[in-house]
């Protein structure tokens, strides 16, 4: 009934079969936390990025705190004029743009338009 300490004692020391064993569960879930996960973030980062490159004048925006406008004057890289309302311009940082509404038209087909 009892168990002989010949039986207690025959099991074996863990080798190198187990510590891969053990890994590559760990290295799998890491690989899918990066393709469904990490990449899918950056790519959608790169995207907004790019984006906020390309805003300029005349475009309709969405800042970050929910204010939707219109973009009147570009004053450099950084910062761009936008009318929120009738006479009500207000200074943004590209960073605090959310989202690109509209694109604008050239100044150009507007002057010729009239």
């Amino acid at each position: 009934m009892f168990i002989t300490p010949a039986y207690a004692q025959a099991a074996g020391a863990p080798g190198a079969g187990d510590f891969i064993g053990m890994i590559l569960p760990l290295v799998l879930i890491m690989g899918v936390f990066y393709f469904l996960l990490i990449r899918p973030q950056q790519r959608k980062m790169k995207e907004h990025q790019e984006m906020l490159k390309k805003v300029g004048k005349g475009d309709t925006i969405v800042t970050t705190g929910g204010l939707i406008g219109k973009v009147v004057k570009v004053i450099d890289d950084r910062e761009l004029q936008v009318e929120v309302g009738e006479n009500v311009k207000v200074r943004i940082v590209r960073s605090g743009i959310a989202d690109v509404r509209a694109k604008g038209e050239p100044a150009k087909a507007e002057a010729e338009a009239k």
